[in-house]
């Protein structure tokens, strides 16, 4: 079975809203820098992590994360 990676809408929402990365990292109180790996889909966020973005961008944990479909459509 493939592994699925967690991708993600945190950029696109970001930019929606109109707030830098450092803004949303103070506001989520992680650092710039988890910000931007997140975005680039170098980092799988806790749910600590990914409860905190969601809180900070005003949206819910499933319409900023979510598994990637495999290629066997399960």
């Amino acid at each position: 079975m493939k592994k699925r990676g967690v991708r993600n809408n945190v950029r696109s929402r970001r930019r929606a809203l109109d707030i830098t990365q450092d803004e949303l990292a103070k506001k989520a109180e992680v650092t710039r820098q988890t910000i931007i790996a997140i975005e680039k889909e170098r980092y799988e966020p806790t749910i600590g992590v990914a409860l905190l973005i969601s809180k900070a961008l005003g949206d819910s944990v499933e319409n900023l994360f979510y598994l990637e479909d495999d290629e066997q459509g399960d």
